[in-house]
């Protein structure tokens, strides 16, 4: 069996809920929804939401890790239905400072040990 993987961080399975918002492109005004969160990595996450997010929209992510909040910014790459009819949206992070990507690892650490156990 061979590997393909292509992402530069390795994914981890989560389902967190969120609350994000993004911004209309046509300048329209802003949306906010909750998403659960389906995987996360150092680099981005596949959220699930009610409501497409159109690809390349800009979207501000609030994400709780156990006592931890932290918000992070990212672009909407991809986006699918899944077998709920619900949309998948596959999320590339930037900006991100230093105190979230301290939570973010903090966080994929906790969530590999226990997956070990």
């Amino acid at each position: 069996m061979t590997n393909d993987e292509k992402r530069k961080h390795s994914r981890i399975d989560s389902l967190h809920l969120l609350n994000y918002i993004f911004s209309d492109e046509s300048g329209g005004g802003s949306t906010q929804g909750m998403g659960r969160t389906l995987n996360v990595s150092e680099s981005g996450i596949l959220l699930e939401t009610h409501t497409p997010i159109d690809i390349d929209s800009v979207i501000s992510l609030t994400i709780g890790f156990e006592e931890d909040v932290v918000d992070i910014k990212g672009r909407v790459v991809y986006i699918k239905k899944n077998e709920k009819m619900m949309s998948e949206s596959g999320i590339e992070f930037f900006d991100v400072d230093a105190e979230a990507q301290r939570i973010l690892r903090k966080y994929i650490t906790a969530f590999n040990a226990k997956q070990d156990k």
